[in-house]
């Protein structure tokens, strides 16, 4: 592709639409603040401190626009903002690692998309380099000039075309009440009510009244029942929402060295991927989508956050659709689905141990405490469910190596499966607490620049610790203290 031309290096605005978008977004992150003026003008009378405030708002948002501006050079691309404070945000264009392009109802409504760069380090605020917005259409050049020159064609092309490994299904929602989500929406939801004051103005009022008189007709145990059972069907509701509104759509595709994700339904999100940086992936399994047969993919690369939405390519789904693509992803389906190196009876105990100390110890306290019958029945059910986390921890914990593959595998609440590409790691490190040195294992970690930069392999046994290490990095068995391997 060709170099940028004399106009691309000069300072360009935004798109012009952004008018009638900046001043919106900036009357909804002040929300807080104009609700406070409103009460603070119907407490004194006065209503213009409310009217004083939106404008003002508006007015920065107007002014958004005219104080920020982009460059893309040869070597740089640079962006300045700022209204009060002037802003250059620089970044040297051979280390734009991923581009990434997000649209919400309003963007999409005016043809427009917030392209954001990355370079792999974490920036937030003001330190994040987003266009915010550019036209649509012009997205997919801007992002083919931002990142590396031998991608640009095969980014080009990935926006249309290119061989699809995953699609979005409906029967994808069922995982999602499986999650806290909406739990958390919810506790969201009450913690700025009471901030606003909704506590105070429920205080004695008539709605307080009728929950105190039906709460005193159905009794204690009833009404903490229909409440927790309102609770929950809330939850599972804004937890399928939420999943519909951020997953619909999805499509995964791959390009020669281009890994090309799009999803959303009101707010669409695209993210480009350089293949060539990609050293591997993580199936990770929480309990209960596990259960039910379920797993969420992340990618293990180079230049992307190694947890969160940066590092996502599958939402939880069918763990069969998940273990296809990223066996596509890497052509290794033994370090996918393969069998997995037991760690010994060491390790299990360690498992069981750790499990069953609290029950035991509680044990104690119960028999001292002289308590009534029902608390041994709630003990009897805490003993039952630490024994099974126990056995699943044992059953889980797990490595492969080998075929230039690290394989990993441990958690039962939060279970994962790592494979990590072996010429990608760094960095070897045993590590060993007290406890087990006495029970003769070890903590393996290879240390890698890609995903959450370091991966564990828990409580293998001390004598093959760096076994392992030299299987998978054959510069290790070539160090000075070679001869110390078993």
């Amino acid at each position: 592709m060709s170099a940028p031309t004399e106009v691309e290096r000069e300072w360009s605005r935004l798109s012009a639409r952004m008018l009638l978008v900046h001043p919106v977004h900036e009357v909804l992150r002040q929300i807080p603040v104009l609700v406070g003026t409103v009460v603070l003008g119907s407490a004194t009378g006065n209503p213009m401190y409310a009217v004083a405030v939106l404008v003002i708002t508006v007015g920065i948002g107007l002014a958004r626009w005219f104080t920020t501006s982009y460059r893309i050079g040869t070597g740089e691309v640079q962006l300045r903002k700022g209204i009060l404070q002037r802003t250059v945000l620089s970044l040297p264009r051979n280390r734009i690692r991923s581009v990434s392009t997000d649209a919400r109802l309003l963007h999409r409504l005016l043809g427009l998309t917030v392209v954001r760069v990355s370079t792999g380090q974490e920036a937030r605020g003001d330190a994040a380099f987003a266009l915010d917005a550019v036209q649509a259409d012009e997205a997919p050049r801007l992002r083919a000039v931002l990142l590396a020159e031998s991608l640009a064609t095969d980014v080009e092309q990935a926006d249309t075309t290119g061989r699809l490994l995953a699609h979005w299904q409906p029967s994808w929602l069922r995982y999602s009440p499986l999650s806290f989500t909406g739990l958390a929406m919810i506790a969201a939801a009450i913690g700025l009510a009471y901030q606003v004051g909704a506590g105070a103005a429920l205080q004695d009022s008539r709605i307080e009244q009728s929950g105190a008189a039906v709460a005193d007709r159905l009794g204690v145990a009833v009404t903490v029942a229909a409440a927790t059972a309102v609770v929950l069907l809330a939850s599972v509701v804004l937890s399928v929402l939420q999943s519909l509104l951020s997953y619909a759509n999805l499509d995964l595709r791959r390009d020669a060295d281009v890994l090309h994700l799009k999803h959303g339904l009101l707010r669409v999100r695209e993210h480009t991927f350089d293949m060539r940086r990609l050293r591997g992936g993580t199936l990770r399994e929480p309990l209960l989508v596990r259960l039910f047969g379920g797993a969420r993919l992340d990618a293990v690369m180079t230049g992307v956050e190694g947890a969160g939405e940066a590092s996502m390519l599958l939402p939880p789904c069918p763990k069969a659709t998940a273990e296809t693509v990223l066996t596509d992803l890497i052509a290794r389906p033994d370090a996918v689905s393969g069998e997995l190196r037991r760690h010994g009876p060491a390790a299990t105990r360690r498992r069981w141990t750790r499990a069953l100390a609290l029950p035991a110890v509680a044990a104690v306290v119960l028999l001292i405490a002289a308590v009534p019958t029902w608390a041994w029945v709630a003990w009897t059910l805490l003993t039952v469910c630490c024994a099974l986390l126990a056995f699943d921890r044992s059953r889980s914990l797990g490595h492969r190596v080998g075929g230039g593959w690290l394989v990993a595998r441990t958690g039962s609440l939060q279970r994962r499966r790592d494979c990590v590409a072996a010429p990608g790691i760094i960095g070897w490190t045993v590590r060993q607490t007290l406890m087990q040195r006495r029970a003769g294992v070890a903590t393996l970690i290879a240390a890698t620049a890609a995903g959450v930069k370091h991966y564990q392999v828990i409580d293998v046994p001390a004598d093959i610790a760096w076994t392992i290490a030299a299987q998978a990095s054959p510069w290790v068995a070539g160090s000075k203290w070679a001869a110390d391997l078993p």
